[in-house]
């Protein structure tokens, strides 16, 4: 008598898998374990970087992307008669580009060697220090954001070679000066100069808060331009977006007759800043995310493995009753996959409900790409497949007569 060919249906393969299962749904749950943690980080990773791509992005802008500097490229080549490349209405035209809010020229006054700058608050002593005086244009101390702790700040009736100036928070603190009423004076050499406001440390140029500043037309007329080794700059707050173009304008609107004694310097692009700040974190996370899918990998063939070794005889038995190698090979590898793909079912949800958690907590819009979440299961299930293949190879070889004799 011939024996038919031994079958093994898809519903029959899924059943025998689910039982296996759930024969020791403990062992299950622990072997799933670490497919579902190396998963749900994976999701968690790519969750949280789409999340916060758009805050960094963000946080980058409000200063950085919206600013523009403008040097005197031709400072250092003028050895004689140094001049000063920017036009005396160089902000106002500045200003009248699309997208620029404010603009204002700066730099810090070449004093001659030994000229110290004091202060004097009436009827006090004058108390000499060794501070730094900038030359700043009303336009600049606003495209810098400059916070105003006491009085007022340079506007542009002063550009017209007032001796006033404004004291850094910092500066006034070391001078003694923290009050305008008892008419302080700052002395740049023999000259005195009325304190009309004191300020904080400015966002885009904090070097101001830490010294004196006068007006530009004031420090040209007694000072003279700036040293070619630190030449004179302008700064430029524009709108988001509009930073590169303004680079690429502002020279020729400044000098059209000789804009290459001009040089702009736009911003980094936000993304490229953003990428570049994410990426080695990003990079760290998922190989740690890759570290819990081979940890749990391990585990699923050790158990797997060691469910080989304690069914033996059940084995045996099927083999005795007509199941071919291949079936048990299937059966093993089947019960491996389920856990690799009920593992990353579990680890993708856990992935998305971390995800919206700290973005409600951090008070974030979540961005989830169902991209980074569809496959999840499937890499669960790659896990399971590859871990179980080794036992399901073990389980295959088995031979039915020392199964059933041990």
């Amino acid at each position: 008598m011939v024996r038919g060919k031994s079958k093994l249906a898809v519903k029959d393969l899924a059943a025998e898998a689910l039982t296996g299962l759930l024969q020791r749904p403990t062992r299950s749950l622990l072997t799933m374990l670490g497919t579902v943690i190396g998963t749900a980080s994976l999701v968690a990773i790519l969750g949280f970087t789409a999340t916060s791509a758009g805050q960094i992005s963000a946080r980058f802008s409000v200063l950085t992307a919206t600013e523009v500097t403008v040097v005197d490229a031709a400072a250092k080549t003028r050895t004689v008669d140094p001049i000063l490349s920017f036009p005396a209405d160089s902000d106002a035209k500045a200003r009248a580009l699309n997208g620029v809010v404010e603009a204002g020229r700066y730099w810090k006054v070449a004093l001659p060697q030994g000229v110290q700058v004091s202060a004097r608050a009436l009827p006090g002593p004058r108390d000499v220090r060794n501070l730094d005086v900038h030359a700043v244009s009303p336009g600049a101390l606003r495209a810098a954001r400059t916070p105003v702790v006491s009085g007022v700040l340079l506007d542009e009736f002063h550009e017209r070679g007032e001796r006033v100036a404004l004291l850094g928070a910092a500066a006034a603190a070391q001078l003694g000066i923290t009050r305008l009423d008892s008419q302080p004076a700052v002395f740049i050499g023999g000259e005195a100069y009325t304190v009309i406001g004191i300020i904080g440390s400015p966002q885009r140029l904090p070097q101001l808060g830490l010294g004196v500043v006068i007006p530009t037309t004031t420090a040209l007329g007694r000072h003279g331009p700036p040293s070619p080794d630190d030449p004179a700059r302008m700064l430029i707050e524009t709108e988001l977006g509009s930073a590169q173009v303004v680079a690429g304008q502002v020279p020729t609107a400044l000098r059209p007759d000789a804009p290459n004694t001009l040089s702009a310097a736009a911003p980094a692009d936000p993304k490229s800043l953003r990428d570049s700040v994410t990426a080695d974190v990003d990079s760290l996370l998922i190989l740690l995310a890759g570290l819990a899918l081979v940890i749990g990998a391990v585990g699923i063939a050790n158990t797997t493995l060691v469910s080989v070794m304690e069914r033996s005889a059940e084995i045996g038995l099927r083999r005795a009753l007509g199941a071919r190698r291949r079936h048990i090979a299937a059966q093993f590898i089947t019960e491996s996959a389920a856990l690799g793909l009920i593992g990353g079912i579990v680890g993708a949800s856990l992935g998305v409900l971390t995800v919206v958690a700290v973005a409600l907590v951090q008070d974030w819009t979540a961005v989830i790409n169902p991209a980074a979440v569809y496959p999840a299961p499937l890499i669960g299930a790659l896990v399971g497949l590859l871990a179980g293949s080794y036992p399901a190879i073990r389980a295959a070889s088995i031979e039915p007569v020392a199964a059933l004799r041990g």
